[in-house]
C-alpha cells in the first residue's frame, strides 16, 4: 500500500491509539519516522519505541504510548507542513506552541530537532508538525 503522506499517517496512528485508550501502536518504519519518534521520546511525549523486522523483509515500528493519570500525555499531534503545502520557517520565525508548553518539531540540515532544539543549533527548516 503506498502512502502519500507517511508523517501525517504516523501521527494519525499516534492520536487514533491514544484516543482508544491502546497501550502501543503500530506503523511501517523509515529513517524519518524514526527521528521523529526520538524526537517525542527525548522530549517525553512517548514511553518508547522499537524496530522489527517483519516477513517479506519490511520493518515495522511499535510505539508506546504514555499516559499521566489515565489522561494521554499528547493532548494535540497536528500535521503543519503537509505535501501539498511545505511550511519552511527561519529560526527566528518559528512559532512558540502555547507559549512553550508544547512543541514544533522541525527538519534541518542537523536532522529532525525539537524547536528548543533547533533555537540552541540556531537552525530553521521545515516545519513537521507541532505537539502538545
Amino acid at each position: 500500500m503506498f502512502i502519500s503522506d507517511p508523517i501525517g499517517d504516523l501521527l494519525t496512528r499516534i492520536r487514533n491509539g491514544q484516543a482508544a485508550r491502546l497501550t502501543s501502536v503500530h506503523s511501517p518504519a523509515s529513517k524519518l519516522r524514526v527521528s521523529l519518534l526520538e524526537v517525542l521520546k527525548r522530549e517525553g511525549y512517548i514511553r518508547d519505541y522499537s524496530v522489527a523486522q517483519k516477513d517479506g523483509g519490511k520493518s515495522e515500528l511499535n510505539i508506546e504510548l504514555k499516559y499521566s493519570e489515565g489522561q494521554p500525555v499528547i493532548r494535540e499531534i497536528k500535521r503543519v507542513s503537509k505535501p501539498g503545502r511545505r511550511v519552511y520557517s527561519q529560526i527566528k520565525d518559528v512559532p512558540r506552541v502555547y507559549n512553550g508548553l508544547g512543541i514544533s518539531i522541525l527538519s534541518t540540515p542537523r536532522g529532525v530537532l525539537s524547536d528548543r532544539e533547533a533555537r540552541e543549533a540556531n537552525v530553521g527548516g521545515e516545519i513537521l508538525c507541532r505537539v502538545f
